[in-house]
């Protein structure tokens, strides 16, 4: 197979269709070239209708522009834009066979491309691998089942895995914990809590083995430690006002604007995607913002907003990833797991310090 063939599942019947209906459907299935304009579009241009004798059509912008053609200018059927739309089909497509065994090449003959070259788009478009992502989705149907009730084997081979040793060996990167554990709600784990009053009502800091796994904000202390041991419902939780009095001071100086940069030790697992968001999120200065949208294309996935949007709303460790700066393309705050009146709070705040240190930053330059 190369990577030029047409989808072999559309005859050129059903691609004029999507043509003449303007059906936003086939947009990354194929492209057509107008020999009268020398214009190459998606199949849902708004622009006039070309006759059918002028249109042909092509797999990939590559192949039309090979042929001379120009993208249109007015749907920018340009080759970053058609990557995205292909990869969004072939992630609704992973997520409906999950419990198939995907391969480069299964996946490959789906979008018509040849296994290396789709391995390559798939990278571009959402920075990790097609395995990454399969992982990824099979762990978070893993989650949900083992929560609702499932066993282990169930749940193991209803999401696709082969074997128990295939699942185990990613367990922990992906669940912090073994399946087992994960469905028996972080059974053995030792977590260590304290509530403290703050600016912003009251602030838990939670800790395990490795670091802090939990900074949440809320009005009364009961509801903090209710929202800590619903997510931890079998976990060794106590409450430890001494230990972790470093890192509590730390955070509130933090809220106060009296520390710009926190460097925390953290013990929260996350998808690679996730990982990405965060990893943005943290290098955003205090005292600005940027829209899920500015973050997809930081990261090198400019059409997973959504996706960014629910790696913020996934974040345990409020402050120390900043999910607080990430807005609505409008402007608008969007949403935000400890309120919006607390994300404005916090964002005047950060806003404030910068503004103060503005000059001091003028006069040493």
């Amino acid at each position: 197979m190369t990577d030029t063939l047409l989808d072999t599942k559309l005859d050129e019947a059903e691609r004029w269709e999507a043509v003449m209906n303007r059906d936003s459907h086939y947009d990354g299935r194929f492209v057509l070239g107008v020999r009268s304009t020398g214009i190459y579009c998606r199949p849902s241009c708004p622009a006039r209708k070309p006759k059918r004798s002028n249109v042909v059509f092509y797999a990939v912008p590559e192949e039309a522009e090979r042929a001379g053609f120009r993208a249109c200018k007015r749907c920018q059927p340009n080759q970053q834009a058609f990557e995205a739309e292909v990869i969004q089909r072939v992630c609704e497509y992973i997520d409906q066979h999950l419990d198939d065994r995907l391969t480069l090449a299964d996946l490959g003959s789906f979008t018509n491309l040849s296994p290396n070259h789709f391995q390559r788009v798939f990278k571009h478009v959402m920075s990790i691998s097609p395995r990454q992502y399969i992982e990824a989705r099979r762990i978070d149907q893993l989650k949900n089942r083992l929560k609702s009730g499932d066993t282990v084997t169930e749940a193991l081979y209803e999401v696709g895995y082969s074997s128990s040793s295939r699942l185990y060996e990613r367990s922990n990167d992906q669940l912090g914990m073994t399946p087992a554990d994960y469905r028996k709600g972080a059974k053995g784990m030792n977590i260590r809590y304290t509530v403290t009053e703050c600016p912003l009502g009251y602030l838990l800091v939670a800790a395990a083995e490795r670091g802090i796994c939990a900074v949440s904000l809320g009005d009364s202390p009961e509801y903090l430690e209710a929202e800590l041991r619903a997510d931890y419902p079998a976990a060794e939780i106590s409450q430890d006002d001494s230990s972790l009095g470093e890192w509590v001071h730390t955070l509130l100086d933090h809220i106060n604007g009296q520390q710009p940069h926190l460097e925390l030790p953290l013990d929260v697992q996350a998808t690679a995607f996730q990982w990405r968001v965060w990893q943005e999120l943290r290098a955003i200065p205090m005292g600005e913002t940027r829209s899920y949208g500015q973050i997809a294309a930081a990261i090198g996935s400019p059409k997973a907003a959504r996706a960014v949007g629910t790696a913020c709303a996934n974040n345990r460790v409020s402050l120390v990833i900043p999910c607080h700066r990430a807005i609505r393309e409008n402007g608008d705050l969007g949403g935000y797991r400890w309120g919006l009146e607390r994300k404005k709070r916090i964002l005047e705040t950060e806003r404030n310090v910068r503004d103060l240190r503005l000059p001091e930053v003028k006069r040493e330059s």
